[in-house]
């Protein structure tokens, strides 16, 4: 018998009508939410970022791409990465297969890294991603954003304990912790008018988790996530890397 208690269908309908109630209530509120992020005031981005592209150097109002709305993915592969981080590489899986749909909505999704261009398009190839990558030309686009942090800033973390997940995956992007931790995950949006790009919108964290599909899927698994505390993430890889270690 499994470990878990064991019922009849009918204690089965009964629970999961009452959780279907819960379930009901939360996605109200995520539309609630939804409505309130697209109600937050529009910063005009003043900054000249410049964004190196496979087509040339551009601006920002230029990803846009001749569309109005612009969401752009913070991905962490620093100058001195070897490869991507294999969370980003989780996230950009969903990413790409997206794009495509978005771009039917009037929204154009890239991601945006501090490596060269062409360390970012060779990552993409083999990745097997036709996303567009762009990489920033100079820190402040992430840097300005809360995604770029200074060995000062990450002072009190580096002399901690530091966590597995944080050694593991600055390994697997062949650089030490603090490289690895400099840079930073995050979503930014940004709308187009008038030829002037606005924020609209910043995230991070578990914000980032709509974009990591599988933990959503995971959650209705019977055993959910099976993480333990601290050891989040830890599990994951690149989709290519999986059953080799």
């Amino acid at each position: 018998m499994p470990e878990h208690r064991v019922g009849t269908r009918e204690e089965f309908e009964a629970a999961r009508q009452e959780l279907l109630v819960e379930e009901k209530q939360l996605t109200r509120r995520s539309d609630e939410l939804a409505r309130k992020r697209q109600e937050l005031p529009w910063v005009p981005v003043e900054r000249d970022y410049g964004f190196e592209t496979e087509h040339g150097t551009k601006s920002l109002a230029e990803l846009f791409d001749g569309r109005s709305q612009l969401l752009v993915y913070h991905f962490m592969f620093g100058p001195q990465y070897e490869a991507g981080c294999p969370v980003c590489s989780s996230i950009a899986d969903t990413l790409d297969a997206n794009a495509v749909h978005l771009k039917a909505r009037d929204v154009t999704l890239i991601c945006s890294s501090r490596a060269p261009i062409d360390k970012l398009l060779a990552y993409r190839e083999r990745m097997g991603w036709s996303l567009p990558w762009v990489s920033t030309v100079g820190s402040d686009f992430h840097r300005d954003l809360g995604f770029l942090h200074t060995e000062e800033e990450l002072r009190p973390f580096l002399e901690g304990e530091i966590p597995a997940a944080e050694s593991r995956l600055a390994e697997a992007t062949g650089t030490d912790v603090l490289g690895y931790v400099t840079e930073g995950p995050g979503l930014s949006a940004y709308a187009l008018a008038d030829g002037t790009p606005f924020l609209t919108y910043v995230t991070t964290a578990r914000g980032l988790e709509p974009a990591m599909a599988y933990y959503g899927l995971l959650d209705r698994a019977p055993m959910g996530r099976h993480e333990e505390e601290g050891e989040e993430i830890i599990w994951l890889r690149r989709h290519d890397e999986y059953g080799t270690t």
